[in-house]
């Protein structure tokens, strides 16, 4: 079965695309590659988009018209990347989040817009959305998913490993004596949202950490930064951008009552993702770290990763086979196959639900929905 596997990150910064042709015997997945690419949000829907993100207000109107102009944009993503290979038999589409409702330390809603009816008119294939929720209902915390993925792919490896994804959110799956998943706290979101803000970058990050490389880290603030209670609530635990925003690293600027030069406050939101991570990693003994998300790209963060966890074996994803910036595409592609086979793609110590679930709700394509006979439970899989 071939199934597209498309997805907007914590970044926004555009849509991640996928296609994955999986074959199943006796429980062993095997899926071949057969495209991957990443096209940018329309400059004017990006820009109403962050407009309408927390702590800003929004209306139901405009929520209602970015979930279908969001759709729409999935759906262009999604036609040419099917034909691109021939077409394909399923769609799962992970949306853009646009709010994450965490309180007393638990998930409680979430919500991901993008309206799959339009992807299933451009493609004509069955569609699998809204995929978070259902593990929330099953008290987890609907993140990380990734930690399906993970384990699959990290389940060989001896000792302790584990796979980090520097979205806008940093989050990781560690893979020992059992797993245990969840976000650290902020990879991009923070440096994203100051870049933004002043306009030093169109692209919208830091690239290649060039503005944070000719700051230095101001220890004041930093420590400040790593004081958030976030960072000592034990795992499982989410976040987001309803946390990690702008106003939060302007009140923090506004606390030290002096001037900070906008490359040293770059910098030392960059050394920020830095310390947490490596913090984590190190408590959690882990050898191996497979890295992927936009993070991984940037130098700074990844030279200090390696310099702070001397033991480790800091790697790119793409060694496990999954590529380090389209990793999370692969994901969603593994959850459609799954949901269509009646797999739950989760695992409990993944996100903390008490039951895995199967994932999603499916919207018919151009024709009956037909599903196909249930696999009873995946035992492997291998990528190439």
């Amino acid at each position: 079965m071939r199934v597209l596997g498309l997805l907007s990150g914590t970044s926004h910064d555009g849509i991640d695309v996928a296609v994955v042709d999986f074959d199943e015997s006796d429980g062993m997945l095997r899926g071949e590659v057969l495209h991957t690419g990443s096209v940018p949000y329309p400059a004017a829907l990006r820009a109403r988009l962050v407009a309408a993100l927390p702590p800003a207000a929004t209306t139901l109107a405009e929520v209602c018209e970015l979930d279908t102009l969001i759709g729409q944009a999935f759906a262009d993503v999604a036609r040419d990347a099917a034909a691109s290979v021939g077409g394909v038999d399923a769609v799962c589409s992970h949306g853009q989040t646009v709010f994450h409702w965490v309180e007393d330390d638990r998930a409680r809603g979430t919500l991901q817009i993008g309206q799959p009816a339009w992807i299933a008119e451009a493609v004509g294939a069955p569609v699998i959305s809204d995929v978070r929720i259902r593990d929330i209902t099953a008290g987890g915390h609907g993140a990380p998913l990734v930690s399906f993925l993970d384990e699959l792919l990290l389940r060989e490896h001896a000792g302790v490993s584990a796979a980090l994804n520097l979205g806008g959110i940093a989050n990781i799956t560690v893979v020992g004596d059992g797993l245990r998943a969840y976000d650290i706290g902020p990879a991009n979101a923070l440096v994203d949202a100051v870049i933004s803000a002043y306009g030093l970058n169109p692209l919208g990050y830091d690239e290649d950490a060039a503005i944070a490389l000719a700051g230095s880290v101001d220890a004041e603030l930093l420590d400040e930064l790593l004081a958030d209670p976030y960072y000592a609530l034990p795992a499982p635990k989410s976040t987001g951008k309803e946390h990690f925003h702008l106003a939060y690293v302007r009140e923090h600027v506004a606390a030290l009552g002096r001037d900070l030069p906008i490359a040293d406050l770059v910098r030392t939101l960059t050394e920020l993702t830095v310390q947490t991570v490596a913090r984590d990693v190190a408590a959690a003994g882990v050898g191996y770290l497979a890295v992927s998300g936009g993070g991984c790209r940037n130098p700074l963060i990844m030279d200090g990763l390696r310099a702070a966890l001397p033991g480790t074996e800091v790697v790119l994803a793409d060694e496990l086979g999954a590529s380090a910036d389209a990793k999370e595409a692969i994901l969603f592609a593994l959850i459609g196959w799954c949901t269509m086979y009646g797999i739950p793609a989760v695992i409990p110590g993944g996100t903390g639900a008490r039951e895995p679930r199967i994932l999603g709700t499916i919207t018919p394509g151009s024709g009956p929905l037909r599903m196909p006979e249930p696999v009873a439970a995946l035992r492997g899989l291998t990528l190439r």
